[in-house]
């Protein structure tokens, strides 16, 4: 009997796009509790290219789940995906075949992912497949950012840095349907972007550096990872809040990269009057069900730049890289 093969993006080794590549590989097939998705949509995020290029050398060594070596765990890229379930486990109920859904699970940039039950969530009825697949990584990072972790109250003083991009798009209008007045740091061609999402104020990083022109925020996100912690606590107030989420894409090459800016924060926290705060995962699972209330009710639209079919994935990935994509970048299947 022979094995069922699909189209995936997959890599033998950590380097630049070109290492990425469309090959025949099997199905995946799921288990008692597993559901198997036809991939209509799947979206970039930095994260995808952390692990193509095993960039920075220090998380081949932190994180042995994801990282190997010489080359990512899991052979095929990809991570959000939106489709329709094609086939249950015998122990599932929650789904059936046709079901819309969407969610974060490995190997996404194929035309099937599997997942477990609980990993699916039902596709918001008022999102298309391109804009459901724009959320999970990007949306819950920016949710957590705002409400488990940083714990945003109507009218707190917030500032995104990297407000353009896939999860400060998604950040900058949670904060203002939570209340909050929003200023927006970015580039000079992304100002009138994140004004039409509902930041108040725009500060463009090309002409002005917002750690050193005397205004304090109530919470700064940073979502770019390019600044030391003490500039960043300069746009802190007092007893405000700074969340750390890592940094975006870099140019590459790094023992450390924005991990340096996180190990530090984790370290001088404690110390601190200000809060200091790292993302982890457990708070993006705490954020899911509001950010999904948030979607239902149209206070939060995904932004999608640009659509690439599955064959120019490496394309889509070098476009996040080199053009420093607004808002998210999606693969349509």
């Amino acid at each position: 009997m022979s094995t069922a093969v699909m189209r995936a993006v997959v890599q033998d080794g950590y380097g630049p796009p070109d290492v990425l590549r469309v090959a025949r590989v099997p199905v995946p097939v799921p288990g008692d509790h597993g559901v198997l998705v036809r991939v209509h949509a799947a979206s970039v995020n930095a994260y995808d290219w952390h692990v193509m290029r095993g960039d920075p050398y220090l998380a081949r060594l932190m994180d042995r789940s994801v990282f190997g070596l010489r080359g990512p765990r899991v052979r095929v890229r990809g991570r959000d995906f939106a489709g329709r379930v094609e086939a249950v486990g015998a122990g599932v109920t929650r789904w059936r075949p046709g079901d819309e859904v969407y969610g974060e699970a490995d190997a996404a940039f194929a035309e099937y992912v599997c997942v477990d039950e609980g990993a699916a969530l039902p596709k918001p009825a008022n999102l298309t497949f391109e804009q459901a697949a724009a959320v999970p990584l990007a949306g819950t990072t920016a949710q957590a950012g705002l409400g488990p972790v940083g714990r945003v109250e109507p009218g707190h003083r917030v500032l995104v840095n990297g407000a353009s991009g896939g999860v400060g798009t998604f950040a900058v209008q949670i904060a203002r349907a939570l209340g909050a007045r929003v200023t927006a740091v970015c580039s000079t061609r992304n100002a009138d972007l994140v004004r039409s999402l509902g930041a108040e104020r725009v500060v463009d990083y090309t002409r002005e550096d917002f750690t050193r022109g005397g205004q304090r925020h109530d919470l700064v996100l940073d979502l770019v990872g390019n600044r030391s912690l003490g500039a960043l606590r300069r746009a802190v107030t007092p007893t405000g809040t700074l969340v750390l989420s890592g940094g975006g894409v870099s140019r590459g090459g790094s023992p450390v990269g924005p991990m340096r800016l996180l190990l530090t924060g984790r370290a001088l926290a404690p110390l601190l009057r200000q809060r200091v705060l790292l993302l982890g995962e457990e708070p993006r699972a705490r954020a899911r069900t509001e950010l999904e209330r948030l979607l239902a009710s149209g206070q939060v639209v995904p932004v999608v730049e640009r659509t690439f079919p599955l064959a120019r994935t490496p394309e889509a990935i070098r476009h996040l890289e080199v053009e420093h994509a607004r808002a998210k970048v999606v693969v349509t299947v």
